[in-house]
């Protein structure tokens, strides 16, 4: 075999490999091909023994379960008896009737099965916010559906009817408990809960373990509130250590509006320690938690507008509770349905196994900010209205004032127009003194180009720095005048930048051609895609960066020419800024576009007021020169601030070091 050939069978077997290993199965669909060849396994006994009917033996159901590789167990209650097989972990697989009325084990089941095995069957409970499903496997919350809301599909169907909207999908949601139970680990997920007491707005559900032990869930819903109570009860249970009791919360969170990337851009994990502010895991990778301070006031599954949050009433444990949030890869079956997969694992913190109980307020709702502070647990703070300065204007400021306005009936976009006037009118003055300041810099300006001729050198830069100092002070400006009032605009620049994406109150409302001012407006549906900015043409955005890039070129003749070679342009960055603008907000809150639109419009208007009616320049460029004679002749001497006393002190300590 020549070195070719070895070579060519290496590159051969080289792409074998690679072909092998990027084609493998992902566990996603190993445990799917699992579960079909569960419930393949599963129609076949029940193909068995539904032909059998009522006059299959015990032997015959043995050989059934045999055949499919199950166990199977008789049980007898007052009215019938039942035949259940289970599977290789023990999980119930099928369950019917038979004529033989003993009580036989076959097939040595290693961990405890129901009393009462029943098939799964769907409960329903609602009140006039809520409709939630209950399965008797597992005695979970299977299917939670807000019927006050609609999702983005439904409502861009325009058919004047509200389809309620799902929160959480029957087949990718449990709530489970796990404990060490008989030198196993025992877990109610899959087991069999029967029927104890149903009406309208509450069910109770039990699972028994034999003999007097038993595990109920107590599910009840009043009017007019969006949160369920979720009793937990244990009775029989002595032996297990209460501690050890853990609750498992999975729920993967389904698509509500209009895109998926920004709803999974901002969903996560929020809970919040005993006497600690909120936390969260990371919203744009996978994150985890396992190690906690303190008890757990309340865990929260939170997506864009709505959240699954549990609320218990002494808490969750720290010890063993961990939480995870995971992003769906592009080859899962989840990524276009659903936001993210959110998992708990709670420590219900349980006094006692024998005759305890755990009582949780479980809320399914909008991220409505009043709605959640009338909680008094700081559910709240997962609206993300910004840190520290910024939330503080928008929750003491911003919100109230738009509520106000919204609170009269109006349409939410002249809402947005009259926060807008009233903003900008409380920081007229601020931009008064910033046009101000930006005048007396213009009028500065030959003077400033004629120190920059005289002290070309380098080593002349300290002295050309005080003299330009010594300039402003006789003149009574300062490059900083127009900078400070810049930096009050910030907060509220900034606050509102948090404000409208997370406002509920936009969700569905439309303005003008905006049919949802929490989502993107488009006039152009793109038949393909452009990197960084997407498949369609917000016009609220293009007016936007229209009316920015004007408020620019206005305000250029304003701005310094760098003073040192290598330094930039500044005018060049702020063209290029709108640019940017229109890639970043094409995406976003068509509200928050909307509101930077009339902002920066009513900012070109406010200046060309000043400038045209309120500011003189001619007569505020005499009064710069007069100011400055006076100081000149010193009919009144200017005192130095400290400033200028430390670079004349730099100056002449420079100086003494050129001489030696």
């Amino acid at each position: 075999m020549d070195r070719n050939t070895i070579i060519g069978l290496g590159l051969i077997g080289g792409l074998l490999a690679l072909y092998t290993y990027f084609n493998q199965p992902t566990e996603e669909e190993i445990r799917q091909a699992q579960i079909e060849a569960r419930e393949q396994a599963v129609a076949d006994s029940l193909a068995a023994i539904t032909k059998a009917q009522d006059t299959i033996s015990l032997e015959e159901a043995k050989q059934v379960a045999v055949a499919n590789n199950l166990q199977a167990k008789m049980i007898m209650t007052e009215d019938s008896t039942w035949i259940q097989a289970t599977d290789s972990l023990n999980n119930p697989i099928f369950t019917d009737t038979l004529t033989q009325k003993d009580t036989v084990i076959v097939g040595g089941l290693q961990t405890p099965t129901t009393t009462t095995a029943i098939e799964n069957t769907s409960v329903w409970i609602e009140n006039d916010k809520l409709k939630i499903e209950l399965h008797t496997e597992g005695g979970r919350v299977a299917n939670v559906l807000l019927k006050e809301f609609e999702s983005y599909e439904n409502f861009a169907k325009e058919d004047s009817v509200i389809t309620a909207l799902e929160l959480i999908d029957g087949d990718h949601a449990s709530n489970a408990l796990r404990f060490p139970y008989e030198g196993g680990v025992y877990s109610t997920a899959e087991k069999a809960f029967e029927i104890v007491s149903q009406n309208e707005n509450n069910v109770t559900l039990r699972h028994s373990l034999g003999g007097n032990k038993s595990i109920e869930y107590i599910y009840a819903l009043e009017d007019g509130k969006y949160d369920m109570t979720y009793e937990i009860r244990m009775h029989g249970l002595g032996e297990v250590t209460p501690q050890n009791v853990m609750l498992d919360w999975q729920a993967k969170l389904t698509k509500t509006e209009r895109l998926l990337s920004e709803q999974r851009r901002i969903s996560t994990v929020f809970f919040k320690e005993k006497n600690e502010n909120y936390d969260y895991l990371s919203e744009a990778s996978d994150d985890d938690q396992d190690e906690f301070e303190g008890e757990l006031d309340w865990i929260a599954f939170k997506q864009s507008y709505f959240s699954s949050i549990m609320m218990p009433a002494n808490g969750f444990g720290k010890n063993g509770t961990d939480l995870k949030i995971t992003t769906f890869s592009e080859n899962s079956p989840f990524y276009d349905t659903h936001i993210k997969d959110y998992q708990a694992q709670l420590n219900l913190g349980m006094t006692s196994t024998d005759n305890g109980s755990v009582k949780i307020n479980w809320f399914f709702g909008p991220n409505d900010y009043e709605l959640l502070a009338s909680y008094n647990n700081e559910t709240e703070d997962i609206i993300n209205l910004g840190w520290g300065i910024f939330r503080w204007v928008n929750v003491y400021a911003i919100q109230p004032l738009f509520n106000w306005f919204a609170s009269f009936g109006i349409n939410l976009g002249i809402a947005i127009l009259l926060l807008t006037i009233v903003v900008k009118s409380v920081l007229t003055p601020i931009q008064w003194k910033m046009f101000t300041s930006s005048a007396k810099m213009r009028i500065l300006k030959p003077e400033i180009e004629e120190l920059n001729k005289k002290y070309p050198n380098k080593e002349d830069a300290m002295k050309k720095q005080m003299e330009t100092m010594a300039l402003y002070k006789e003149t009574g400006s300062s490059p900083l005048a127009g900078c400070v009032p810049m930096l009050i605009q910030m907060p509220i620049l900034f606050a509102v930048f948090r404000f409208f994406p997370s406002s509920f109150e936009l969700r569905q409302k439309s303005f003008l051609w905006a049919e949802d001012l929490s989502s993107y407006d488009s006039i152009a549906n793109l038949s393909f895609d452009i990197p960084f900015y997407g498949d369609h043409v917000s016009l609220f955005t293009l007016l936007m960066a229209a009316t920015t890039l004007i408020y620019t070129i206005l305000n250029s003749s304003n701005m310094q020419q760098p003073q040192q070679e290598g330094m930039p342009n500044m005018k060049y960055i702020m063209y290029f800024f709108p640019i940017m603008m229109i890639f970043f907000f094409n995406n976003y809150s068509s509200g928050l576009s909307y509101y930077y639109f009339i902002s920066t419009l009513m900012s070109i208007l406010t200046m060309v007021l000043i400038k045209n009616f309120f500011v003189d320049e001619e007569k505020l460029k005499a009064k710069m020169a007069a100011k400055k004679a006076e100081n000149a002749g010193g009919t009144k001497k200017a005192k130095k601030s400290k400033f200028q006393e430390r670079l004349e002190q730099m100056q002449k300590a420079q100086q003494e070091k050129m001489k030696k």
